[in-house]
């Protein structure tokens, strides 16, 4: 974990500013495509990324300004990974009007409270691996490259003791959690065309890291899994 310190000092203005602006955008999503504002699923959606965002920005700033200041930047970003997140976003921005029409305009769905109540649980419990991932890795930049001007080393403590990408594995969590938590079915078909997408990053990500990280062969032989442990 690195505490160097900020090349400027952190003001929470600009993070609240981004919050804000991601609560409006997702909302304004959802609820315009559910026709109600009257949806706690979606409220606890909502609530559970805005704060988990600001928490996390907020403990990497005192702890690890470093990577705070790498992952705003897709500087040096590999032309295949480019392509990956520029899709992702936009299966975002169809999948979640997808579910407020299914699960609450035309009500096509039904899941029960428990479960929705799991799906909740498992969004909150991917914003703690994130954090246990931040923890152990200062080079876990939002794009795939090898930061050598930060001396990047192959990370095998914490998460990565048990899969090769903690923050995909994070992110099937959501994946999988929000359908659950908005009560749509319909979302939950969608998820594996977005693990695909998880699973086709890993791989190249693994291929890139082999060829130019050293050390990073060895991990890979040590730890099997990419994304969970005793499936894949």
């Amino acid at each position: 974990m690195n505490e160097n310190s900020n090349p400027r000092p952190y003001t929470p203005g600009p993070n609240l500013r981004r919050a804000a602006f991601t609560f409006t955008g997702l909302g304004i999503l959802l609820f315009l495509a559910a026709g109600t504002m009257r949806w706690a699923g979606a409220w606890v959606l909502l609530l559970e990324i805005t704060i988990g965002g600001l928490i996390t920005e907020a403990w990497l700033a005192k702890h690890d300004p470093g990577l705070l200041a790498e992952r705003r930047t897709s500087r040096g970003q590999a032309g295949w990974d480019r392509i990956i997140t520029t899709i992702m976003p936009l299966l975002w921005l169809t999948w979640l009007p997808l579910m407020a029409l299914d699960a609450v305009r035309y009500q096509t769905s039904f899941v029960p409270g428990w479960l929705q109540c799991a799906g909740a649980v498992m969004i909150a419990a991917s914003f703690y691996i994130v954090y246990r991932t931040y923890r152990e890795n200062s080079y876990a930049a939002p794009v795939v490259k090898i930061q050598r001007e930060r001396g990047h080393a192959a990370v095998t403590t914490g998460p990565y003791a048990y899969v090769r990408h903690p923050i995909y594995a994070s992110g099937l969590l959501t994946y999988v959690g929000a359908p659950l938590l908005l009560g749509s079915w319909y979302g939950l078909a969608i998820v594996p065309v977005m693990a695909a997408l998880l699973g086709l990053r890993a791989l190249m990500e693994e291929r890139m890291l082999t060829a130019e990280l050293d050390g990073y062969a060895e991990y890979l032989a040590r730890v099997r899994y990419r994304l969970v442990p005793m499936v894949w």
